[in-house]
Parts: C-alpha cells; sequence; structure tokens
C-alpha cells in the first residue's frame, strides 16, 4: 500500500484526508435531507395541546384523555427529529383527542343533570 496523493483510501492530495465527496461539496457530506437537528428550517413545532390534554383528561373524560396527552407528547419529540409531518399528525391527533374528551365530558354532565331532573336518576333508595 502506498500513501502516496494517488490512493484514494488515504485521502491523497486532500485536505485532512478526508475522502472528497462527489458533487462539488468539497471535504464535506452533501447537503440536503436526512437529519435536521433542532426542528424543521427553525420554524416554529405545532402546538402540542399537552396542558389542555391533561385537563380534558382530569376533568372531563379519562378514556379520551389519555391518548390526548400521548400525542401531545410526541409532538416536540418527533419535530425535533426532524419529522415535520409527523409532528403535525400527533399535534393534530392530540388535538382531536383532547376535543373529543371535552365534548364527551359536557354531554355526560348535561344528561346527567337532563336524567337528575326528569328523576330517572334518583338520588336516594328509597324511591324504588
Amino acid at each position: 500500500m502506498s500513501t502516496s496523493g494517488n490512493d484514494p483510501n488515504f485521502g491523497g492530495g486532500q485536505q485532512g484526508g478526508y475522502p472528497q465527496y462527489p458533487g462539488g461539496g468539497g471535504n464535506y457530506p452533501p447537503q440536503g435531507g436526512g437529519y435536521q437537528p433542532g426542528g424543521y428550517a427553525g420554524g416554529q413545532p405545532p402546538s402540542n395541546y399537552l396542558g389542555w390534554s391533561i385537563a380534558a383528561t382530569l376533568l372531563c373524560c379519562l378514556p379520551l384523555g389519555i391518548p390526548g396527552i400521548i400525542f401531545a407528547a410526541q409532538v416536540n419529540d418527533k419535530w425535533n427529529r426532524g419529522d415535520v409531518e409527523g409532528a403535525d399528525k400527533a399535534s393534530r391527533m392530540a388535538k382531536n383527542f383532547t376535543i373529543a374528551s371535552v365534548v364527551v365530558g359536557l354531554v355526560s354532565v348535561v344528561l346527567y343533570i337532563i336524567l337528575m331532573s326528569v328523576g330517572v336518576l334518583a338520588l336516594d333508595a328509597s324511591t324504588y
């Protein structure tokens, strides 16, 4: 083996012994695509609705609020990995589950109040 400038394994004739990448990029990897640390193009990540999801879970409907929290927790992680579409989808899913949790919780409360006022549900057991 030779360490002369003709041997591509030793990076002869190139700065620092690094391989020359095709496309005229100097000693650097080609640009474009791949991992983009810190989010997509420096923009703002979509809203994660985490606070709303937690409140909806605790105050309204637990079964629909839990998936809302799970999707909300995924938004920033996906954004930071450069998965813009995944972050947007997780944000939409968190929003939808949070809204569904609030709606189901409110409908349940209204239905309970109506059934109590009509007398279908009774507070005391002596009415049987």
